[in-house]
């Protein structure tokens, strides 16, 4: 039972960091002073992303680790951290507008973009074997809370929350990454 709680833990923390690019996109986008409504739909729209894009990360995952075995939990790791510099890196970064609009194809294409990651990481989860339904719940309910809130709040707020939540969803997963790689050293 622990070990269960330990992984849920887990997953939720996993689930944060890679929800924080649509927290800080979202508090760009929220700045159009969007409607309660559309907020709510882009919510879910993002929410919807990250239960697919872990899924058949999480699928993949499993088929290379009965194939690949020990390999796959080291590639697992090594995209954690790539993913992790990645993001950490595009906070330092200057002259990108993350904003894109948000309806129709704009809102598929910011979908698809901040759900990119969990693909990746539902590939290192599928490797280290990670219970599929607890990774989906996980990372769409994070998503779709994170994304609520950085809408909301970027009605409020200027988009300098943006940069550093951004920046602190890497180190998590650039820090989990080196988790899965210790038995390696």
């Amino acid at each position: 039972m622990s070990e269960m709680v330990g992984e849920l833990i887990t997953l939720i923390v996993m689930a944060f960091a890679l929800g924080m690019d649509a927290f800080s996109v979202g508090l760009g986008m929220g700045m159009y002073k969007l409607r309660l409504r559309k907020i709510c739909y882009i919510g879910l729209t993002i929410g919807f992303f990250h239960v697919w894009m872990p899924l058949v990360g999480v699928l993949a995952g499993k088929f290379l680790s009965e194939k690949f075995g020990i390999f796959a939990t080291f590639i697992g790791g090594v995209l954690l951290i790539v993913l992790g510099v990645q993001m950490i890196w595009s906070t330092i970064k200057e002259g990108e507008d993350k904003v894109i609009s948000p309806a129709g194809f704009g809102l598929l294409l910011f979908a698809l973009s901040v759900s990119l990651d969990s693909f990746s990481v539902g590939l290192t989860l599928g490797i280290y074997g990670a219970k599929t339904i607890m990774v989906i719940l996980c990372f769409g309910i994070v998503a779709t809370v994170q994304t609520w809130a950085g809408l909301l709040l970027g009605r409020k707020v200027q988009g300098w929350l943006g940069t550093y939540s951004e920046a602190l969803g890497g180190a998590i997963l650039l820090a989990f990454g080196l988790k899965l790689l210790t038995p390696f050293w």
